[in-house]
C-alpha cells in the first residue's frame, strides 16, 4: 500500500476479497475494532480472530492462565474449589483487584506508582484510629477521611510529576519511603495502638469482608443487576444503531448479557452453599463482592464513557499528539494519579477489614502484586492499552495463586516465585503482541 493510501473498507467478506489484491491494507482494516467491519455475529467472530492473529489477544492469555491454575490446584488439593475456600479467595481477590485497578489508571499513561501500598496503609490507619476511642467518629466519616487523604496524596504526587517533569518511578519511590515514615509517626502519635497494631472496633468496617448478604437477597439482587445490565446493553446497542453510529452486532450484546448472567448465577450459587455447620449456618454473598462491583462499575464508566477516559488513552498512546490536539496533558496526568490514590484508599479499607487490624509493617508485597496483577490482567506497561477489568482479572489470578499455595502449605518463597513466573510470562506475551503488531 502506497504512502497516504487509505485501507479498503467494508464488511469482513469484502475485505477478505480485497486481500487478494491489497493484502496489507485489508489486514490493517480487518485488524481494527471488529464492530467496524462486522454486520452480524459471525462476521464479528471472524474479525475478532483476525485481531488475535495480529497480536491483540485481549484477555485470552489471562483466562487461559487462570484455568490452568485452577486445574493444577484442584488436582493437587480437592478443597480448592470448595465453597468455603472460594469465598475466602473472593475476599482476597477484592484487595488484590483494587490495588491492581489503582495501578491501571497510571499504567495507561505509561507511568507507575510505587507508593500505593503505604498510601493505602495511611488511609487504613486513619480509619482504624478515628473510629475508635477517644474520637469514636461514625464509620462513614472515617472512610471519607481515609479516602480523602489517599486521594490528596495521589494529587500531590501527580502535581510533582507533571509540573516539575519528574520521572514517576523516582517520585513514587520517594513517596514510598516517605509515607512509610509517616505511617510510623502515626503509630507513635496515636497511643491507642496495642501490641503494635490498631484493631478494628467498628462492626461495619469488619463486615465489609466478614459480613454476608442473605441468600434470598443475594438471588434477588443478582437478578436485578443482570436485568439492569441487559436492558442497558440492549437499549444502548439499539440507540447507537438508530443514530447511525458504529457498534457491535446485537448478537454480541446478547452474548455479553448471557455471560454476565452465568457468572452471577455461579458466584451466588457458590456463596449460598453452607460454609458452616448444621447448627451454625454460614452462607450468603460477602459484602466485599458488591462493593468491588460498584467500584468497578464507576471506574469502568469513567474510563469508557467520559471524555476524561478518552483523554487518558490518547495520552498513553501518544502524549505529544494528544497535546497538539488540545488536551491538557498535565491536568489529565495529575487527575489520574489522584484516582490511583483514591483507589488505593478503597484497597486500604478492604485490607483493613480483611486483616482485622492495621500495623506499621504492612505487607509491602501488595505494591508488587498491584503492578503484577494489572499487567497479568492485560494492561500494557507501555501505556495506551488496558481496561479497568484487567485489574479484576489479574487480581483473581494472584489471589488464586496465593490461596492455592497456602492450601498446599507452601511458604511465601514459593508464592513469590510462582507470581514472578506468571508476571514474566505476561510481560513476554505483551511484548510479543506489540512486536507482532509493529511487524504487520
Amino acid at each position: 500500500m502506497e504512502l497516504g493510501q487509505q485501507p479498503p473498507t467494508g464488511t469482513v467478506p469484502e475485505l477478505e476479497e480485497a486481500a487478494a489484491t491489497e493484502p496489507a491494507a485489508a489486514e490493517i482494516a480487518i485488524a481494527a475494532a471488529p464492530e467496524v467491519v462486522a454486520d452480524n455475529l459471525r462476521q464479528y467472530a471472524r474479525a475478532w480472530l483476525y485481531r488475535v492473529r495480529s497480536g491483540d489477544s485481549g484477555v485470552l492469555p489471562v483466562i487461559g492462565a487462570l484455568l490452568l491454575i485452577v486445574v493444577i490446584f484442584q488436582l493437587k488439593e480437592p478443597k480448592f474449589l470448595s465453597a468455603g475456600n472460594l469465598v475466602d479467595l473472593f475476599n482476597y481477590m477484592v484487595v488484590f483487584a483494587l490495588f491492581a485497578m489503582a495501578e491501571v489508571f497510571v499504567l495507561l499513561l505509561g507511568e507507575i506508582d510505587l507508593s500505593i501500598v503505604y498510601n493505602a496503609g495511611i488511609g487504613a490507619t486513619l480509619m482504624a484510629c478515628f473510629v475508635a476511642r477517644p474520637w469514636n467518629l461514625p464509620w462513614w466519616l472515617v472512610i471519607l477521611i481515609g479516602i480523602a487523604c489517599t486521594t490528596f496524596t495521589g494529587l500531590v504526587i501527580g502535581t510533582l510529576i507533571t509540573r516539575l517533569r519528574l520521572p514517576s518511578f523516582i517520585v513514587t519511590l520517594a513517596f514510598f519511603l516517605g509515607l512509610e515514615g509517616v505511617m510510623l509517626w502515626l503509630f507513635g502519635r496515636f497511643t491507642i495502638a496495642l501490641g503494635g497494631n490498631v484493631p478494628i472496633t467498628n462492626s461495619v468496617l469488619t463486615n465489609l469482608t466478614a459480613g454476608d448478604i442473605s441468600s434470598t437477597v443475594s438471588w434477588v439482587a443478582m437478578a436485578i443487576l443482570v436485568l439492569a445490565f441487559g436492558t442497558y446493553t440492549v437499549m444502548r446497542n439499539i440507540r447507537l444503531r438508530a443514530s447511525g453510529l458504529v457498534t457491535a452486532p446485537m448478537g454480541v450484546a446478547l452474548l455479553k448479557v448471557a455471560a454476565v448472567a452465568v457468572a452471577g448465577v455461579v458466584v451466588v450459587a457458590i456463596c449460598n452453599v453452607n460454609r458452616g455447620t448444621a447448627t451454625f449456618a454460614d452462607r450468603g454473598v460477602p459484602w466485599s463482592i458488591p462493593i468491588l462491583l460498584a467500584i468497578f462499575a464507576a471506574a469502568n464508566a469513567l474510563m469508557s464513557r467520559t471524555r476524561f477516559g478518552r483523554y487518558v488513552y490518547a495520552i498513553g498512546g501518544n502524549s505529544e499528539a494528544a497535546r497538539r490536539a488540545g488536551i491538557n496533558v498535565s491536568l489529565i496526568r495529575t487527575l489520574a494519579f489522584g484516582l490511583t490514590g483514591m483507589m488505593a484508599g478503597f484497597a486500604g479499607m478492604m485490607y483493613l477489614s480483611l486483616v482485622g487490624s492495621i500495623s506499621p509493617d504492612i505487607d509491602t508485597s501488595y505494591m508488587l502484586y498491584a503492578v503484577a496483577a494489572a499487567v497479568i490482567g492485560g494492561t500494557s506497561l507501555f501505556g495506551g492499552r488496558g481496561k479497568v477489568l484487567h485489574g479484576i482479572l489479574g487480581g483473581l489470578v494472584i489471589a488464586a495463586v496465593y490461596n492455592g499455595l497456602d492450601l498446599w502449605g507452601l511458604g511465601a518463597a514459593y508464592e513469590f516465585m510462582v507470581v514472578a513466573v506468571v508476571l514474566l510470562v505476561a510481560i513476554i506475551v505483551d511484548s510479543f503482541a506489540r512486536g507482532v503488531r509493529r511487524v504487520r
